[in-house]
């Protein structure tokens, strides 16, 4: 989501004014930096830096980490922060604009079969498309092998802007993954016939999933699982209830949380909570018949990107909180449920002014973090040990 610099201001201006938990640094010590937050002290450290745009943070099961790179490289990160070299086997990917090397997960049962599954803008006649690709992971040679382009995206090319591009995997093993509508085609997310602004739902081998919704519906591409979609940049399945939770990327304002259901229509762009850059109307209204409204959304926007359901032991206070990044809004949020509903927003970390690109629980109940930039950073959130 491109945002021009007065806006962005404005956003963060109106976000301290609106916020009603600020959180305040509170000293710095070499790269560790003090905050406070409902947990407690919080203690901000740098594991990792210079990356290029780091997009997406995936832990190995023996807390290793896989890492991706917007230009199109992926690094094995060690449990000391030290950076392998870009592993080779990475299929070439079309770096422009808000596309490149995007998400990437670690199968459920990796330890068994080293796979990986990761998504990516593939050039295109006329611009890009998403892709996925699914590879085994040869550590040891420092490679990428069996690398397969399982699914590939249908409907008008990109020229540089709303890839979606989140994957999360359900325990059945397939695959849920956000594909964006490209901006300039938004009216193509409520059409069934091409995968723009569509969550589809696909095996392992790539697929359509048995039991989608519209298989052997004529016109309809049956890897759909959910239509009416903007920009997802956040997909997790909430633990608690096995839902499955999606956040995207509204235009200014109206950046969306939803709880997906098959077969649903999440409205974009007859309905929604923003207005286009230029300040004019886009939707018919706020609500319709027939179209799911999202649990929580947000005016100014913030740019949210990643998501975890948080079920560590290291804060205790925040078991079952929901955590996003932001982009726009430089900083990481919290939101308190019970149940589906969302009872409260807490924003931590504002005093960093980094964008968070995406937000993970690593194996140690810390929060880890990486943030959009030239020279990223991965951050390791804990208590404060003050």
């Amino acid at each position: 989501m491109k945002t021009p610099v007065g806006l962005v201001t404005a956003v963060l201006t109106a976000a301290i004014l609106l916020t009603a938990t600020l959180v305040i640094a509170t000293g710095t010590r070499g790269q560790e930096t003090e905050f406070r937050s409902s947990a407690g002290g919080l203690e901000v450290r740098t594991f990792a830096r210079d990356l290029v745009n780091p997009w997406s943070l995936a832990f190995l099961p023996d807390g290793r980490m896989l890492v991706t790179e917007r230009p199109g490289r992926m690094r094995i990160v060690t449990t000391e922060g030290q950076l392998s070299p870009p592993l080779k086997g990475v299929p070439e990917v079309w770096a422009s604009g808000q596309g490149g090397l995007l998400d990437v997960i670690v199968d459920k049962s990796h330890a068994q079969n080293k796979t990986i599954y990761f998504c990516f803008a593939e050039r295109t006649s006329g611009g890009g498309r998403t892709a996925i690709a699914r590879a085994k992971l040869n550590d040891g040679n420092g490679r990428l092998d069996e690398t397969k382009i399982i699914f590939r995206q249908e409907g008008p090319p990109s020229s540089g802007n709303h890839y979606g591009c989140r994957i999360a995997q359900a325990d059945d093993g397939n695959l849920f993954v956000t594909l964006g509508e490209h901006f300039a085609y938004r009216d193509q997310a409520q059409e069934l016939g091409n995968h723009l602004g569509k969550l589809i739902r696909i095996a392992p081998d790539g697929s359509a999933a048995a039991g989608n919704p519209f298989i052997g519906r004529a016109g309809a591409r049956p890897e759909i699982w959910s239509y009416g979609h903007r920009n997802g940049q956040g997909l997790a399945i909430n633990p608690a209830s096995g839902e499955l939770w999606e956040i995207e990327h509204g235009p200014r304002g109206g950046d969306e949380v939803n709880i997906i259901g098959k077969g649903k229509n999440y409205g974009w762009p007859v309905i929604g909570y923003g207005i286009d850059y230029n300040g004019a109307k886009i939707h018919a209204s706020a609500a319709k018949d027939g179209m799911e409204q999202p649990v929580k959304y947000w005016v100014p926007s913030i740019a949210p990107s990643g998501m975890l359901f948080y079920t560590g032991k290291l804060f205790p206070k925040w078991s079952g909180s929901l955590f996003t990044g932001a982009l726009a809004g430089t900083m990481l949020v919290r939101l308190q449920l019970s149940g589906n509903t969302v009872t409260g927003e807490e924003r931590l970390l504002q005093n960093l002014h980094e964008r968070i690109r995406d937000v993970r629980q690593g194996p140690d109940g810390a929060l880890w973090l990486l943030t959009d930039s030239s020279s990223g950073r991965i951050l390791r959130v804990a208590p404060s040990s003050k």
